[in-house]
């Protein structure tokens, strides 16, 4: 036997993953054949505990932090981490550096596997560390990919990047021109900024929906960069990651 405000608010949740764009709640009242009461009360309820976010000058509902937490939750677990260790492990082998696999869980980066090659300096991203998001080439390659009303609710307000490290955007407008160059790049970089002397290329693992789930990057010594080697690298992080999309169904 079903419960009828369980069954409603997962049906807002569903119907709002579906949608392109946000909503007006009498639009996804009509949609889903709901009493416009109802609807406002369980909005509210999702806004409250991080879900569904609210756009008070389109007067519009979108999907919140909290349900792509649940997202990324799914694709930290093994599912994810099945599909994708063979193939970063590879990864790791053709390009002779370290590479590893993460994913964004709010502001912040959570590697979830980590291939090191024989003789490259150690990393700090082994398994199970959290970096600031806009600081790494790994989040910044899944920031770039997310929505835009998506970006904006995580990072709302000035105290959203104090806790960003060094070389990271200090305002939404900064963290957006760096999210334009990475689109027409096709790549995400970082030249030091998590560990001096390393840099990182970085792309994302795209599902269904184009929605991204994770993220491949090689890290190399910055003394070794050159235009072929970055164009190399990139070549065999993009094979990587349009492997993993496609076993997700992208």
């Amino acid at each position: 036997m079903g419960v009828p405000a369980a069954e409603q608010t997962l049906a807002i949740l569903r119907h709002l993953a579906s949608q392109a764009s946000p909503l007006q709640a009498s639009a996804i009242a009509r949609s889903l054949e709901l009493p416009r009461s109802t609807t406002y009360h369980l909005l509210n309820t999702l806004i409250e505990f991080g879900f569904v976010v609210h756009y008070p000058e389109q007067r519009v509902y979108g999907l919140g932090v909290g349900a792509y937490e649940l997202g990324s939750g799914y694709a930290r677990q093994e599912p994810l981490q099945r599909l994708a260790r063979r193939p970063v492990a590879a990864l790791a082998d053709r390009c002779g550096n370290s590479a590893h696999l993460s994913v964004l869980l709010g502001r912040d980066v959570v590697y979830v596997i980590e291939e090191r090659a024989a003789g490259r300096p150690l990393l700090i991203t082994e398994v199970g560390v959290r970096l600031p998001a806009a600081t790494t080439a790994s989040g910044r390659a899944m920031l770039a990919s997310l929505p835009h009303p998506q970006v904006r609710a995580l990072y709302a307000d000035r105290e959203a990047f104090s806790l960003e490290g060094p070389g990271a955007p200090s305002s939404l407008s900064q963290l957006r021109r760096m999210l334009v160059d990475v689109r027409a790049n096709g790549f995400a970089a970082e030249h030091g900024e998590v560990t001096e002397g390393l840099a990182s290329v970085a792309m994302p693992v795209l599902d269904g929906t184009g929605y991204p789930v994770a993220s491949v990057a090689v890290t190399y010594p910055q003394a070794e960069q050159s235009p072929e080697l970055v164009e190399r690298l990139v070549g065999e992080v993009r094979t990587t990651t349009r492997m993993l999309s496609r076993r997700l169904g992208g």
